[in-house]
């Protein structure tokens, strides 16, 4: 296999560090061309000094003169600001771009690589949620490849795999329940911020660990799987299963099921879309069955986690209202995070945003900015940020 020039927008985040792991240890399938970071100065040179790529983008601007002149002895070019993303988006010089930047900030870049017709490794759901029929659709037109880098999504296009012509009947995601599974809103009332991120069975960072927490994840993997598999709403299930180790399933026309198996382990999904078509061997721990007699599942409780059901009502109305759900959820998490809001509270707040920003059945592009504005700015009022 040829090598590839990957390019990772995220590179400091958990996506990103561990799809550096799958690039050491593959020194003669990989090579890094561009890292990005917004504000984890450190880690990116730490990165950069290691990998050498080509180019490295800062997002925070007061941050540009130190990592510039930590790299000044090497040949990586230094970019800041957030246009300096879609800049370096439009390279030339690398094959696949790992999209792993945290929320509606990933759009512009990847819908930008998805413009040049390249490979995207998507592990930012945002994008599709967002303003996945405008996202789909340049992919089309520009004969782009997107392969998800989700466990769930991932799953679904692993189990694709030869069966292309064979009509779906329906996906089944599979959720883990996260960290407060059973339990009912007289508990939820009191969860504070260290108990939800500590996920029971996946190492993630902290707004996919909050929005696990709230099976906000799950919602939105329905939206953003609606676009990648060109799903009806009606065709997408969500089953709750606790051990993670069923990461998703396709039922087929004539009620076959496939299903993608595994331990819970991103690094898995993360080198298959970097070497996809072809499988690499690895030293990741494999499951034993032994250690796994019973596989549960069971209907998510939408009326305690309703998140779930909110990304629901945005999976079936569609037009802009997934791009408020997605502005309104990211306000909450980032309230929450700092301890300004209560972890109900949350759901309050996206279901009144979703409540008070105007519908619009076909968005523009600009539309979708627009709507994200307008939908941050209402949620932030409601917290009196």
């Amino acid at each position: 296999m040829q090598k590839k020039r990957i390019a990772i927008f995220g590179s400091t985040g958990s996506i990103g560090t561990q799809a550096l792991e799958v690039i050491k240890a593959n020194p003669t399938l990989f090579e890094v061309e561009i890292l990005t970071a917004q504000t984890n100065d450190t880690l990116l040179i730490k990165q950069a000094l290691e990998f050498v790529p080509n180019a490295v983008v800062i997002g925070d601007e007061s941050k540009f003169a130190v990592v510039k002149n930590a790299l000044a002895q090497t040949n990586t070019k230094v970019f800041t600001g957030e246009d300096a993303l879609e800049e370096v988006a439009n390279f030339d010089t690398y094959d696949i771009m790992l999209a792993g930047i945290v929320g509606f900030a990933g759009l512009k870049p990847t819908l930008k690589a998805v413009q040049k017709g390249k490979i995207i490794g998507l592990a930012n759901k945002e994008t599709l949620v967002v303003a996945g029929d405008i996202v789909m659709q340049s992919a089309i037109d520009n004969n782009a490849t997107i392969i998800p880098v989700d466990s769930e999504h991932s799953a679904i296009f692993q189990c694709l795999v030869g069966e292309y012509k064979n009509p779906i009947e329906k996906i089944i995601l599979t959720a883990s329940g996260g960290p407060f599974l059973g339990k009912k809103p007289n508990f939820l009332v009191n969860v504070k911020r260290e108990h939800a991120l500590k996920h029971p069975n996946w190492d993630m960072g902290a707004k996919i660990s909050i929005d696990s927490a709230t099976l906000m994840n799950k919602g939105l993997e329905m939206i953003e799987a609606k676009w990648l598999f060109d799903l009806a709403p009606e065709q997408i299930q969500v089953v709750i299963h606790p051990q993670s180790i069923i990461h998703s399933m396709i039922q087929f026309t004539d009620g076959s099921i496939k299903a993608q198996m595994g331990l819970p382990d991103m690094k898995l999904p993360i080198q298959y879309a970097m070497g996809f078509p072809r499988r690499i061997p690895n030293t990741f721990p494999r499951l034993d069955f032994k250690k796994y007699p019973i596989l549960g599942f069971e209907e998510p409780d939408v009326k305690t986690f309703r998140n779930l059901a909110l990304a629901t009502e945005g999976l079936f109305k569609g037009g802009n209202v997934p791009c408020v759900l997605n502005a309104a959820n990211e306000i909450a998490v980032w309230a929450f995070l700092r301890n300004r809001i209560g972890f109900l509270d949350m759901t309050a707040v996206v279901e009144k945003t979703m409540q008070n920003v105007a519908f619009i059945a076909k968005p523009t592009l600009q539309d979708y900015f627009d709507s994200d504005a307008e939908a941050r700015n209402f949620a932030a009022s409601l917290i009196n940020l």
